[in-house]
């Protein structure tokens, strides 16, 4: 069995290429040959490999020379340089300049082939990762965001702008309006693309907890704190932290975020030396943070500095044209996840997506479309195989037209339907947990 790996040998003797070709090839690698530079350079435009094993001294070139060439134009694949008349001094040269390693021919046979398996898989690991890599870039860029609306591409076009810059970021939108994926689409086609990328849910935690994830501790700063904690502000450092529901930090938090914005530095819990940070903020609201501010919920200077450039997310309702793309696409990521075949949609489900609203936006359709698909055992997706066809296109309903009782009426709904699991409740609602804790209080629902 062949084994995965291709080499270029990269020599002007004959003999001794034609001897590394066949104790190459008979380990299973296939293998290329070319007598001189100019030849190989050839034969790398021609096709990819993982390892060249190139002599020093060449009719048109020195080897050593070569690698730093070779390394800016194929940063991957791994090169060994060959030579009979061997110089710590070369060796040096060509491992600074990105060699894999130098050998010096004869003395080093019983070597070439242990040394070509970890430059191999040295090569593999790295195509295995950059793969990785252009498949999340790819996820999460612009291209891959769906929407033709006007609205949707005007949010396309201003983060597009802003992406360019360092520039903290203010999106508003409702739950599931695709908050994260536009800040992590910034984050990647922005320069620090190769840094991290950092989400957190500011209403998932309680103040203490919030606090020293985002910040960080110092051992013995608080009961159970046996440690020093990194923050996730020293996490994202050179990259960029996406804080997601913005208006349920608290007014302290509020303070210390204001702080970092303004000079990159905080405190870390139980610390008095500041620590220094260079991130980009990107923040996320569905609330008006602005009339937050004016009640006293929210700090009016932080706000201001959040908001230097904001970007307002069209709900679902407001870009019927693009229920259909959605829809599609999600009919086809469901179809590969759920191992079935791929099916139609009929003009009754589709009127049904169109008439519905749609409060949890992409995200409740998402959810919409995978349920769908499971419990639709034919060709084709029908009104039938939604969970709101009864009603005519609305999911709930109630007598009263006024927005907080059809919210009681939807968290109750919901509640039920997770036998009272708060957790998976908010994970449907699209909510932190901490904020459904506060509507179950409010609404005095009995869980």
């Amino acid at each position: 069995m062949a084994r995965k790996g291709k080499l270029l040998i990269i020599d002007d003797e004959e003999k001794l290429r034609k001897l590394l070709f066949r104790i190459i090839s008979l380990e299973g690698y296939e293998v290329d040959e070319a007598g001189n530079l100019s030849e190989g350079r050839k034969k790398l435009e021609q096709n990819q490999y993982h390892l060249v094993l190139c002599d020093v001294k060449l009719p048109d070139g020195n080897g050593v020379d070569f690698v730093p060439e070779f390394k800016a134009k194929h940063s991957i694949t791994e090169i060994v340089l060959l030579t009979a008349y061997g110089t710590i001094k070369d060796g040096v040269q060509a491992m600074r300049d990105g060699a894999f390693d130098y050998l010096t021919k004869g003395d080093d046979n019983d070597k070439i082939i242990p040394l070509i398996e970890r430059a191999i898989d040295k090569a593999l690991q790295a195509e295995k990762l950059e793969r990785i890599l252009n498949k999340q870039n790819q996820r999460h860029s612009f291209d891959n965001i769906i929407g033709e609306s006007p609205a949707m591409k005007q949010a396309l076009q201003l983060s597009a702008k802003v992406a360019a810059t360092d520039t903290s970021v203010l999106l508003i939108g409702e739950t599931g309006t695709g908050k994260e994926v536009f800040a992590n689409a910034i984050h990647q086609s922005s320069g620090r693309s190769k840094e991290s990328f950092i989400a957190v849910n500011c209403s998932a935690f309680s103040r203490e907890i919030l606090e020293s994830e985002i910040f960080g501790h110092k051992a013995g700063s608080f009961t159970g704190a046996t440690k020093d904690k990194k923050g996730l502000f020293e996490e994202a450092d050179g990259g960029t932290i996406f804080l997601d529901e913005i208006g349920e930090m608290d007014a302290d938090l509020q303070s210390k975020l204001l702080r970092v914005l303004e000079n990159g530095t905080f405190l870390k819990v139980g610390e008095s030396r500041e620590t220094k940070v260079d991130v980009r903020i990107i923040a996320a609201t569905n609330r008006n943070l602005e009339e937050e501010a004016n009640k006293g919920n929210f700090r009016l200077d932080l706000y201001y500095r959040l908001s230097t450039f904001t970007i307002s997310l069209p709900n679902l309702n407001e870009r019927p044209r693009d229920i259909r793309l959605l829809a599609d696409n999600f009919i086809d990521y469901f179809s590969v996840r759920l191992k079935r075949d791929r099916p139609e949609m009929d003009d009754s489900f589709m009127e049904a997506l169109q008439s519905h609203e749609w409060k949890g936006n992409v995200r409740e359709l998402r959810n919409v479309i995978e349920r769908a698909l499971i419990v639709n055992d034919g060709s084709t997706l029908t009104k039938a195989d939604l969970p709101f066809h009864a009603s005519g296109g609305t999911a709930f309903h109630t007598s009263s037209m006024l927005l907080s009782d059809i919210e009681k009426y939807h968290i109750n709904r919901v509640l039920q339907h997770t036998e009272g699991n708060k957790t998976e409740a908010a994970k449907l609602l699209g909510i932190g947990l901490t904020t459904l804790y506060r509507k179950i209080e409010e609404y005095e629902l009995v869980v």
